[in-house]
């Protein structure tokens, strides 16, 4: 019975160390933060891509409704750069996601996607689709 009970203490330890690990894992703009090559909307297992047609404030009204987003804040970026990179955390467990949203060519193309796991189970394309409600909005 010991030998289970130091079996489990251990597990429980590597569980709360990789949990600690997802929440305070550095995350640099150089790998984050960087340009969005879309031509056309698309979903994929850990993300999905979104292109939409901008007009001169399309960029400020996609900030400020990214903004708007619970557990949401800036990793790089501006409206006046062009290029913003967002970090959108998961609720429980602290899971990010990252999305780009960059404007240039009369178009906002905007990638989101998951840092952790295979599968966002949708996540990052409904954040995306209200990204493009508040631009079109």
């Amino acid at each position: 019975m010991k030998v289970g009970a130091v079996i489990a203490w251990i597990f429980l330890g590597l569980v709360v160390a990789g949990l600690g690990y997802i929440r305070l894992a550095p995350s640099d703009p150089a790998n984050w933060h960087v340009p969005v090559e879309a031509q056309s909307d698309r979903d994929f297992a850990g993300g999905a891509l979104r292109v939409v047609p901008a007009g001169e404030q399309t960029l400020a009204k996609i900030d400020a409704a990214a903004r708007a987003l619970d557990r949401t804040r800036v990793l790089a970026g501006s409206v006046q750069q062009g290029r913003i990179t967002y970090i959108t955390r998961s609720l429980i467990f602290g899971f990010p996601d990252y999305t780009t949203v960059e404007q240039s060519d009369g178009q906002v193309r905007m990638l989101a996607r998951l840092r952790f796991g295979r599968s966002d189970l949708g996540v990052n394309a409904r954040r995306l689709e209200q990204l493009v409600a508040a631009a079109k909005g």
